[in-house]
């Protein structure tokens, strides 16, 4: 195996799904994978289906983007940052979320630089700080009240020479934290103290339910400097196949970014992006409803889990429950629950580090129904006798 790949393990997901699709049961809860259904806004359907009859979607040019596709991506960060970037030199579109924050790492890390990233976290995000050379560096997030926050003293005993960024998502995935005033004052000071950049991953930052405010890291003291935010229609917007991103930051960095880009995918979905700009400005994006149906997703889940030790996500869609605790490691737990509850979910294995991370199982709840996941504490009791 090249070396590049060495510590690359994979995700587990596409595992699960395998052979959940090969069983082919209607009674497999498909808690595996970040899927939804609830459909994309109108307006995005529309527009779409008109790009496909237009030459000009069918084209590899502009190589950076439509131009009203990148209007409405600045336009949402610069809302969310309070600070105004430009959409022709600071804004850049990419073929998905994850394509955008791959060729930003290429842009700014070094073989051997050092990424800080929490633990829990993508193992999509993991992998790709190795992908490029980097090094992840784990801050653990810790289990308080029921629910996560980050561990800052274990953050400020990360800081190093080699620091060059550090990675966020809020709300983050697989977790479901959402970093609170506190721990982004820690994160920017950091940042700042190491002279370093922050990459941030905005893909899920409205799924919130908590009530708060949406907290960008751009909006802190000296950060609109320092900050890479990347988004996407895939989660917010319940656009996955249109694989439409944007990457908003300094522009004194985006013309590297636009290099790599150019010399990695070459160009976005053509007939996705006219899409993504219709949902961006949409009148109502529909955000709002699909948080409120995640949320009591969420819920029923938590009060069919209650008494087990499953930590409560603020945000996004999915959460963890540690396995370990209850005397059994993840592959073996996920193993019974679907031999024995016809539920399919995925372990962290490779999504942090062993000792931390790899005591969890993850559980999606963006692509089933309330009504479906009623009865999933007995699922659960038959596979584990718990």
């Amino acid at each position: 195996m090249i070396s590049r790949l060495a510590e690359i393990p994979g995700i587990g997901v596409d595992r699960m799904g395998n052979a959940a699709d090969a069983l082919g049961s209607a009674e497999m809860l498909r808690l595996e994978n970040l899927d939804t259904d609830i459909p994309p806004p109108a307006e995005a359907v529309e527009a779409t289906r008109a790009a496909i009859t237009r030459d000009e979607a069918n084209s590899y040019l502009p190589f950076l983007g439509i131009h009203s596709l990148r209007r409405a991506a600045a336009e949402r960060v610069s809302k969310a940052a309070g600070h105004a970037y430009d959409p022709d030199a600071e804004c850049i579109v990419s073929a998905g979320g994850l394509s955008g924050i791959l060729n930003v790492l290429l842009a700014l890390i070094e073989p051997g630089d050092e990424v800080i990233i929490t633990d829990p976290a993508y193992a999509g995000l993991i992998n790709r700080i190795r992908l490029v050379g980097g090094k992840p560096v784990f801050v653990p997030l810790v289990v308080r009240d029921g629910g996560w926050r980050l561990d800052l003293d274990a953050l400020a005993a990360a800081r190093s020479p080699r620091i060059r960024a550090v990675l966020t998502m809020s709300p983050s995935m697989p977790s479901g934290v959402v970093h609170d005033r506190a721990e982004w004052e820690a994160i920017a000071e950091l940042v700042r103290a190491a002279d370093a950049w922050l990459i941030h991953d905005a893909a899920m930052e409205r799924i919130l339910f908590t009530g708060a405010p949406v907290l960008h890291p751009a909006s802190f003291d000296g950060m609109a400097e320092r900050t890479i935010t990347i988004g996407s229609v895939s989660k917010e917007y319940r656009m996955i196949g249109w694989r439409v991103g944007w990457i908003v930051g300094p522009r004194k960095v985006m013309n590297d970014v636009g290099l790599v880009s150019l010399s990695n995918v070459v160009c976005q979905v053509g007939i996705g992006m006219p899409g993504a700009a219709a949902a961006i400005t949409a009148p109502d994006d529909g955000i709002a409803a699909a948080t409120a149906v995640w949320k009591g997703r969420r819920d029923r889940i938590l009060r069919e889990m209650d008494g087990l030790p499953v930590v409560r996500p603020d945000g996004g869609w999915s959460l963890l429950i540690d396995t370990v605790a209850l005397g059994m490691a993840p592959a073996e737990a996920s193993k019974r629950l679907f031999d024995k509850g016809l539920i399919a979910a995925t372990p962290m294995t490779g999504w942090g580090a062993e000792e931390r991370a790899g005591r969890y199982l993850r559980f999606v709840f963006a692509n089933e129904p309330v009504e479906r996941l009623a009865g999933l504490r007995e699922r659960i009791r038959r596979a584990w006798a718990v």
